[in-house]
């Protein structure tokens, strides 16, 4: 009994052991650190209608880019991903359509955005993307029409399912393992202390 905590404990790490192994096996340790398993698009492929090539934005200066959606009555989701992003860089991103009309201004300032717009009828979007870093940067942009109907989620064997999907099971393995583990650590605890305790009885 008294090998309980122990028990538990390496159960627990053995779950961690095992969320982890699934992150690697989705996102290989040899290119964990290149740009390519950091690259949204790439990520996540097959979940966008359109992605854009490589913008380069000079300090102060602007980049810009158009979409025209092909359905209405839906959700747009588009995002902005900021390429070997750096503190300090900072963008705003401002969305209108080829009749002026603004659906707004975003600030982004860290190395990912993603926002949902409604879009009431077929139209061109102009992304206008500045750039009130220090340094030049390059960002590619994202669009999707009727996320929630997108094929990468209906089918399963879609790559983009192929990664979510062990990500989510990893996730939820990380979090049983730790409460486990912790579980472990402290039933160790408490055996230890009775031990102690009752040898001072003795």
């Amino acid at each position: 009994m008294k090998k309980r905590g122990p028990i538990i404990g390496f159960s627990g790490l053995f779950l961690v052991i095992a969320s982890l192994l699934i992150i690697v096996s989705v996102f290989p340790t040899s290119g964990i650190t290149t740009n390519d398993n950091f690259y949204i698009p790439s990520m996540f492929e097959g979940m966008f209608n359109q992605i854009s090539d490589n913008i380069s934005i000079p300090p102060g200066e602007f980049g810009y880019f158009s979409y025209s959606t092909k359905s209405s009555g839906i959700p747009l989701l588009w995002g902005v991903q900021i390429l070997d992003y750096r503190d300090g860089d900072n963008l705003s991103i401002s969305i209108s359509n080829i009749y002026g009309d603004d659906y707004g201004v975003f600030s982004q300032d860290g190395p990912i955005i993603f926002e949902m717009l409604e879009i009431t009828k077929s139209d061109t979007l102009n992304f206008e993307i500045q750039n009130h870093g220090s340094t030049m940067i390059d960002v590619v942009v994202m669009l999707s029409e009727d996320p929630d109907n997108s094929n990468a989620l209906s089918n399963p064997n879609s790559p983009f399912m192929n990664k979510i999907l062990p990500l989510a099971i990893s996730g939820i393995l990380l979090i049983l393992g730790v409460i486990i583990l912790l579980i472990g650590i402290v039933l160790s605890i408490m055996d230890w202390k009775n031990i102690q305790n009752n040898k001072r009885n003795f």
